[in-house]
């Protein structure tokens, strides 16, 4: 198993600055890819950046204002979010891409796993 604890969300104003982190823990050798998303009430779960395998991948929207990192040893994902604006506003939730290969346990996983969100709002 694989568990997603985030933390980092809060109250900022527009041009605000936040951190967000998501520490794995369980059987972290399984994840090959780390992502972010949010999700605003009543709308679709929306992908907002990717890191697998050293290569970032980014929505249009928060290109350039959002940077994803990985740092393995210390299992943990962050997201480091600039220029904020009230259209940023929503749960922040990070996800980890199982691949089977590393061991064999990794095989018995889930193909991936959530965290359980942070809020984070941005005022203007």
């Amino acid at each position: 198993q694989v568990h997603l604890e985030e933390s980092g969300g809060g109250l900022v104003q527009a041009g605000g600055s936040l951190r967000l982190s998501c520490e794995a823990s369980g059987d972290t050798e399984c994840i090959h890819a780390m992502v972010w998303y949010r999700q605003v009430p009543g709308e679709d779960r929306e992908w907002i950046a990717a890191h697998s395998g050293g290569v970032e991948d980014y929505k249009d929207s928060v290109k350039g204002r959002f940077t994803i990192s990985r740092d393995k040893d210390r299992n943990t994902a962050y997201l480091q979010m600039n220029s904020l604006i009230p259209e940023d506003t929503a749960v922040y939730y990070c996800k980890a891409d199982i691949t089977p290969s590393p061991a064999p346990t990794c095989a018995t996983l889930n193909l991936n796993y959530w965290g359980q969100g942070t809020q984070v709002t941005v005022s203007s």
